[in-house]
């Protein structure tokens, strides 16, 4: 580790989620990742030891709520716990990828909000700030009444894509509600953006209806939040060479990737998937059409900020 951050107040814990990329946000910090561990009783409950003193320290615990989201959710939450009864000064919880984000309203009667629910079982936990990345709906900040940093990675995704140096780009929003998204990348690549028009029948199953905007001979660029079954985006890529662009990648900040994802990826016309490390990808899901970004500089960036009581402001553009 060559930076050493000297606060010894400042504590960082990884739980079971995503440990690479809580390594390298604390050797971006320059701290060492906290002792603790995370075991199983024989019924499968789970048991959390902190082992060492975090008393009047500012704790950072780095969590993805992603598959297994239930198991990834219940460590966090006991973990909240028992550093709120081993006297943490503060308590923050890092969510790269916050799990259940979809379920953010009532689309049809009788239905839960999860996403509501999930911030109000943060809160009882103990936690005091939530540090996230690319929310699915901005509006779940307001489902929170402690302090919310919700950081994006528009940034990075458009460094990689800028120093790719690609012939005549138009961003593309695979449906109406990533359009805000879409323009941001666009702002930032000074490219014309395009729509796909789509109905959704049901869940996980997209149709494809019609394409707003000039994609004619263009290199597109396929931006979203999350992409799970890869349905959406692979029928978006196939729908955009059809209408005459010349070749189509794609980009997210979420690499859910479940079910027939990876192979849906392989067999479409996208010749490379930009990902972030904020779900750790397993080994089988590591094809070559996928590349990783990490967005740990970003989040140790807002850790230190936060700790050091800085503006975090300027990390949300």
């Amino acid at each position: 580790m060559s930076n050493q951050y000297l606060d010894p107040n400042l504590k960082v814990f990884s739980l079971n989620s995503n440990k690479g990329l809580a390594t390298e946000i604390a050797d971006a910090i320059g701290v060492e990742l906290g002792k603790c561990s995370v075991t199983r009783f024989s019924d499968g409950e789970i048991q959390i030891k902190i082992e060492e003193s975090i008393r009047g320290c500012d704790v950072f615990v780095i969590q993805s709520t992603s598959q297994p989201v239930n198991e990834n959710l219940m460590e966090l939450l006991i973990m909240i716990d028992a550093l709120k009864r081993a006297s943490a000064r503060t308590i923050n919880v890092v969510m790269p990828y916050y799990g259940y984000a979809r379920q953010d309203r009532k689309a049809h009667a009788r239905e839960p909000i999860t996403a509501k629910l999930v911030a109000n079982l943060l809160e009882t936990a103990g936690a005091m700030r939530v540090i996230t990345l690319d929310l699915h709906a901005p509006q779940i900040q307001g489902f929170f009444d402690i302090l919310i940093d919700h950081l994006i990675a528009v940034p990075i995704l458009s460094d990689y894509f800028e120093k790719k140096n690609l012939n005549d780009i138009v961003i593309v929003s695979p449906d109406h509600g990533g359009v805000t998204r879409a323009r941001k990348m666009a702002d930032r690549l000074k490219a014309p953006i395009a729509i796909i028009d789509k109905r959704r029948p049901k869940p996980n199953v997209a149709e494809i209806m019609n394409i707003v905007g000039n994609i004619e001979g263009k290199t597109a660029i396929l931006i979203d939040d999350i992409i799970d079954t890869a349905g959406t985006i692979t029928l978006a890529a196939n729908a955009l060479v059809e209408n005459g662009a010349a070749e189509v990648y794609a980009c997210c900040t979420h690499p859910v990737l479940s079910g027939p994802a990876i192979e849906r990826i392989q067999n479409s016309k996208i010749k490379e998937l930009v990902v972030t490390n904020s779900i750790e990808l397993p080994e089988e899901k590591k094809i070559d059409k996928v590349v990783g970004l990490s967005v740990a500089p970003l989040l140790a960036e807002a850790i230190i900020r936060v700790h050091e009581e800085q503006s975090v402001s300027t990390l949300f553009s």
